[in-house]
């Protein structure tokens, strides 16, 4: 896990979660509200790419909702996970449920 702290107070953080031997996830990444927009994603984002890329995974991975479902909260997710390097690679339309299709995004890695 690594967390972000502006000014002492603590503005995001990352959970990675280990699969194989090859691909590591983002399992949680959150990011107060007032700290958006600011780079504090895109640099807990590059933590977690680097610490993954060092244990020697060769892919980064997360999971969020799918475009089908019209939440523009999750659009904006969406476009951040590609903004940092992430492309999409499949929907689970019912991993979670089929109200909330899973987007599965995949990021390579370079050691």
């Amino acid at each position: 896990m690594f967390a972000a702290y502006v000014e002492g107070q603590s503005a995001g953080f990352v959970s990675l979660k280990r699969h194989t031997e090859f691909a590591s996830e983002v399992y949680l990444l959150g990011v107060k509200r007032q700290f958006h927009r600011q780079g504090i994603g895109r640099c807990i984002i590059g933590a977690a790419v680097n610490f993954a890329a060092r244990q020697g995974a060769s892919f980064l991975t997360v999971k969020t909702l799918g475009p089908s479902n019209p939440d523009p909260n999750y659009a904006a997710t969406r476009r951040f996970y590609r903004a940092v390097g992430f492309v999409p690679i499949e929907v689970f339309p019912t991993l979670w449920n089929a109200n909330n299709p899973c987007l599965l995004m995949m990021r390579q890695l370079t050691r």
